[in-house]
């Protein structure tokens, strides 16, 4: 009797745990076993299969006419990008994080005072245009 543990292969240990699109294109009722529709029924209820590719936009942008909208604030994000910052950057921001916990009593994370400075950038350059500060700076550069 060996005392070696058997344990999973990889394959296993890291199998995708999604269904693929083929499965849910094979899910979908065959097109040929449907009786023929007019074409204006048949777009209406015909289930659109879109290919998704990695890296594709699957939502539309969204164009916001409010300036008074808010970041996401608290909740899990699907999209991520890296920002490199200075040492000096990255002590201003940790400062403006301690600034508003210490003397404001408003606790935030780094992340969530970008997602605001963000918002707040947009919206001005949104009202503003060309005079906004965002503009203004990127300008100067």
């Amino acid at each position: 009797m060996s005392r070696r543990a058997s344990l999973p292969g990889a394959d296993e240990l890291f199998r995708s745990t999604t269904p693929a699109l083929s499965a849910v294109r094979d899910a979908l009722p065959d097109s040929s076993s449907v009786a023929p529709q007019s074409a204006t029924t048949q777009s209406a209820t015909a289930p659109v299969i879109r290919s998704q590719k990695k890296g594709v936009r699957t939502t539309s942008r969204r164009r916001v006419a409010n300036v008074d909208r808010s970041p996401s604030g608290r909740e899990r994000h699907e999209e991520k990008i890296t920002v490199y910052l200075s040492p000096e950057e990255l002590f201003d921001l940790d400062q403006a994080r301690l600034l508003l916990r210490g003397d404001l009593g408003l606790a935030a994370d780094r992340g969530r005072i970008v997602r605001e400075s963000i918002a707040v950038i947009i919206a001005d350059l949104e009202a503003k245009g060309d005079q906004s500060i965002l503009a203004r700076r990127l300008r100067g550069l």
